[in-house]
């Protein structure tokens, strides 16, 4: 294990300890990701307009899920899913 320069919160210590056991795996196609990640940034950087929606609180939840398994805000993956639905 690591030396211990400073106080890591639960959420930390659990990804350092993934980390060190080996659980991470790079994605299969680097350039790919990087493409779809650079849209989100520039979907979520885009001039916007505020939309409130009333949504089940479920649906919610399972949003949140989802979007931090991606590593990305669930405001941001909620936009995405909207932006892809109204654009094919």
């Amino acid at each position: 294990m690591s030396q211990k320069y400073f106080d890591l919160t639960s959420e930390e210590q659990r990804l350092l300890t993934s980390f060190e056991a080996g659980e991470w795996r790079s994605v299969a196609d680097l350039e790919k990701s990087k493409r779809l990640y650079r849209q989100y940034a520039a979907n979520t950087l885009a001039k916007a307009k505020n939309v409130n929606l009333r949504l089940a609180e479920k649906t919610v939840l399972k949003f949140k899920a989802k979007a931090a398994s991606e590593g990305i805000p669930y405001q941001t993956l909620m936009s995405s899913v909207l932006h892809k639905y109204a654009n094919q």
